[in-house]
Order: structure tokens, then C-alpha cells, then sequence
């Protein structure tokens, strides 16, 4: 506890809790019951856009195509459009509840986090609450800015792909509302978390469980793992979908290697105790 803050009993903390807790479920209700509100427009220009040709990342694939500056092959076809179907009586209903949550969730994450940090401010001291300032702002950041990359590149690539891939003529393709959102929402989710990796490797350099040698140790394995990862995320067979999500994804890599510490805190501290000898 820092020190110019009062002890507080373990039935104080728990009712500090209790409070943040009911403030967390009074903004994602709120914020819940506005995306349902809003969610049929939501859906139809946001959810559904890269279900049709005139997609804004479709439309830059064909503008750099036709200047010469990639194959003709990555434009999209100006009919291009994939069509869901509802396979059970209550699947739009709960699709709509489930999508008002999670885009509450999104919308909602900073404040979430600010709420969890009044709750754990008072325990830290000054230099501590610095750090964490910044890292919660970081990471933040982060997870928008992997939101936006999963939402209009990633999703999109494997969208036009896996929509257009048959394995036999004889085989109709119909795609269930249900299969898309899974798709959807774990796209987006997965790389707005994939996005924290350089916040978790600052944490854990802190933590003196993480040294910034380990980058530079196993970098090419990271190479080999991310071009892996990047061609089962974007198996369009390639190169530039596959660059554009290798990329990005080996850019947090550096980031975070630059994020790490050379020496653990306790390295640090034996290093400044024999310059002092």
C-alpha cells in the first residue's frame, strides 16, 4: 500500500471491488443496450462489409492492381458478394444479443480498464502508478490498432477466400450466418490480443521473466513461426496477402524486443553494485 493512503480492511477492498464491478455492468449494459439499438444498421455496413465487392479493402487490392503494382489476380471481381443463410429459427435473435455485446465490450474497453485501474491505483506507489499509466495506455492502443488490422485485412483476405474455395463443382456452398460471426469475432479478437504481445513482453521484462537476448536468440525461429501463421491466417498462396499480415505481426516482435530490458532488475542491481565497488 502506498503510503499516503489509508490501510484498508480486506471488507473495504472487497466493497471497492463490489463498486467497480457494478460500474463495469452499468457501462456495458448501457453501451449494450445502444449497439442493440443501433445493431441492425451496424450490422448491414460494418459486420456485413466485407461480404460485399465494394468493400474499401477490395477496392485498394483493385486500384494497386490496375496501376501494374500487383497481379491482376488480387483484384476483386466487381460481383463479388457472399450471401449467409440462417439456418435456425433463433439464430438472427441471438446473433443480435450476442453482437450488441461484444461490439459494448469494444466500445467499452477503455473505460473498463480505467475502472479496474481506480481500483488497483491506491495500492501503488508513484513511480509504480507512472509505468502503469503508460502501459494501460499502451495497450489500448494496441488492441484498436489490431482491432482495425483484423477488421479490414485480415478478415477481408480470408473472407474472399475461403468463400471462393471449392473443393468440388458438385458441392453448392452456403455459408450460415452462425459460421461467419465465429469467423468474425474471432479474427477481430484474435488479433487485438495478438496486438498486447509487446504490453505482455514489457510485463514480464519487468517482471525479470523476459531479457532482451531472447529476441535476438530465437528471431529466426519467430520469422519461420510468423510466415507459418501468416500463410494459415491468408491462404491464398500469394505473396503480398501473405506479407501484409506477416508484416505487421513480425513488426510487434521488434517492438516488444525493444520493450525488453538487456538485464533482469536483479542483473541491473548487481551491475550497479560493482560499478559502486
Amino acid at each position: 500500500m502506498a503510503d499516503n493512503q489509508t490501510e484498508m480492511s480486506f471488507w473495504g477492498h472487497l466493497d471497492a471491488l463490489r463498486s467497480v464491478l457494478f460500474k463495469i455492468a452499468g457501462v456495458v449494459v448501457t453501451l449494450g443496450v445502444i449497439a442493440f439499438l443501433i445493431m441492425p444498421w451496424f450490422f448491414d455496413h460494418v459486420i456485413l462489409g466485407p461480404c460485399q465487392g465494394d468493400f474499401i479493402t477490395y477496392k485498394f487490392f483493385d486500384l494497386i492492381s490496375g496501376a501494374g503494382i500487383l497481379p491482376a489476380e488480387l483484384a476483386t471481381d466487381n460481383n463479388f458478394s457472399v450471401h449467409l443463410v440462417s439456418m435456425q429459427l433463433t439464430t438472427q435473435f441471438f446473433i443480435h444479443m450476442s453482437a450488441s455485446c461484444w461490439l459494448a465490450f469494444v466500445a467499452g474497453f477503455p473505460v473498463i480498464i480505467y475502472l479496474l485501474w481506480t481500483f488497483v491505483e491506491p495500492a501503488l506507489y508513484e513511480k509504480e502508478k507512472h509505468g502503469i499509466k503508460r502501459a494501460f495506455l499502451f495497450g489500448n492502443l494496441m488492441f484498436f490498432l489490431g482491432v482495425m488490422v483484423g477488421y479490414f485485412l485480415v478478415l477481408p483476405l480470408a473472407v474472399r477466400f475461403l468463400s471462393q474455395y471449392t473443393i468440388s463443382d458438385q458441392i453448392e456452398g452456403l455459408i450460415s450466418l452462425d459460421s461467419y460471426m465465429d469467423n468474425f469475432f474471432m479474427i477481430i479478437l484474435m488479433m487485438g490480443m495478438v496486438f498486447e504481445l509487446p504490453l505482455l513482453a514489457w510485463l514480464l521484462g519487468k517482471m525479470g521473466l523476459l531479457k532482451r537476448p531472447f529476441f535476438g536468440k530465437y528471431r529466426k525461429h519467430a520469422i519461420v513461426a510468423i510466415l507459418i501463421l501468416s500463410a494459415l491466417i491468408t491462404p491464398t498462396g500469394d505473396p503480398f496477402t501473405l506479407f501484409a499480415v506477416f508484416i505487421p505481426v513480425y513488426a510487434l516482435w521488434e517492438i516488444s524486443s525493444r520493450l525488453v530490458p538487456k538485464h533482469s532488475p536483479e542483473d541491473e542491481q548487481e551491475l550497479q553494485d560493482e560499478e559502486k565497488a
